[in-house]
């Protein structure tokens, strides 16, 4: 049941100022571009400025490798309490050929009560969602104790090297619980999957397309590797069965690349070296020393099949699987804001990915609620969007969990 003092906490917020806030996030091109040198720096310095300005407060800028930044921003109420985390990222992924797209992927267009553009929901969406719960419990002078903080990080897309930073620096020291809203429907996301990610290589003999005998062939031989692998993925999937919240484990080939990039391509060369990238994503009842050790015997059994074979394989990040259970005190108090907004009882879920979020659990133990608006299964994809009553109902279901979790009685 919503109170007077909740009533008037939610007067502070109006759907066309989220709508902008998003719309303008979404025109600042954040995506990482190597060949321009395009990085997060735009939405950086537009987000610190809308602090300064709406907010009142300075905020703490943190490089974590060139050109790409951190933002911090803690609000202290003066009174003992909890500290409450939002969490976001300001990178997005590549809009790709923006002739498929059918909206300019830059322009924030409104149609048919969505928000079209790339990161709409992925997730510039949960930004402005963020940055207007902090304000509305600012400008509302509604009590609360204890602390808010504002996490704002880089490179989630890729490496997820600002929140290792953030990490690593201390800012997630004092944090009891952290809302992530990346696009889950509004949905309650309690795990998150695992991921392992590998750089395949095979290695054999350039010669002419029309002499593959004078050769080795390294694109059979990947091809090779690239079945086993998917053997291995069916395996999996018949042993560990479908998760609850995560469904199903999975071993995905991203990239194919014969030669790699940086060597010429001719029709008529066949290549000494083919390259690949692997997303590999876990659930429960998977470790990740066993599944890299199995991945590696595949390649063991094939070279011992072929004497010309001879491939590799790197592991460049290794994300467990996280998850909480549903008595946590920040996911009871969300499942209750979610109610009395929306009427409806929460739907559970996980989240298909890894987000920021898995760090944090992982590494400090932080109970993390991914419950952002967005369609599940649209990020990263042409012609993204975000409803925008979906928007607003995460932007009152986020200010009433935060003027809950903070002011819980200590006993709780």
């Amino acid at each position: 049941m919503i109170n007077e003092m909740e009533v008037r906490l939610l007067s502070f917020i109006n759907k066309d100022e989220l709508v902008c806030l998003t719309q303008d996030l979404i025109r600042i091109d954040s995506v990482i571009r190597p060949t321009t040198g395009n990085t997060e720096a735009g939405v950086v310095r537009f987000i610190a400025d809308w602090i300064r300005k709406e907010l009142g407060v300075e905020p703490l800028i943190e490089e974590v490798v060139l050109k790409r930044e951190n933002i911090i921003v803690t609000i202290d109420s003066g009174q003992p309490g909890p500290c409450l985390m939002f969490e976001g990222h300001t990178d997005v992924v590549s809009e790709g050929n923006p002739d498929l797209w059918q909206h300019d992927p830059f322009e924030g267009k409104i149609e048919d009560g969505k928000i079209y553009g790339r990161g709409s929901c992925d997730m510039k969406a949960g930004l402005a969602v963020n940055l207007l719960t902090v304000k509305a419990m600012l400008k509302s002078g509604v009590e609360y104790k204890g602390r808010m903080r504002l996490g704002l990080v880089c490179d989630e897309e890729d490496m997820m090297l600002g929140i290792q930073d953030y990490i690593k620096k201390g800012h997630a020291d004092d944090v009891d619980a952290c809302l992530v809203p990346e696009p889950e429907e509004n949905q309650l996301c309690l795990s998150m999957k695992g991921a392992l990610r590998a750089i395949v290589k095979v290695k054999g003999k350039m010669a002419h397309g029309a002499m593959p005998l004078t050769g080795i062939n390294t694109s059979i031989r990947m091809a090779r590797i690239i079945l086993a692998f998917e053997t291995f993925e069916k395996a999996e999937m018949e042993r560990c069965g479908k998760d609850e919240f995560l469904g199903w484990p999975s071993v995905t080939f991203t990239v194919v690349q014969s030669p790699p990039p940086g060597e010429p391509t001719q029709l008529n060369v066949m290549p000494a070296e083919s390259m690949a990238y692997v997303d590999i994503r876990t659930i429960p009842g998977q470790n990740h020393e066993q599944v890299k050790g199995q991945l590696q015997e595949i390649l063991n059994r094939l070279a011992a099949d072929d004497p010309d074979f001879h491939a590799q394989i790197e592991f460049i990040a290794d994300k467990p699987v996280v998850s909480m259970e549903k008595d946590e005190p920040i996911v009871m108090i969300a499942a209750e804001a979610y109610t009395d907004i929306t009427g409806k009882e929460p739907v559970y879920n996980g989240v298909p990915g890894a987000t920021d979020g898995t760090f944090l659990r992982y590494l400090k133990g932080i109970p993390c609620l991914v419950n952002g608006p967005g369609p599940r299964h649209v990020p990263h994809q042409t012609d993204e969007y975000v409803e925008i009553e979906e928007m607003f109902e995460s932007l009152q279901i986020y200010l009433l969990s935060t003027l809950r979790f903070l002011n819980r009685p200590a006993s709780e």
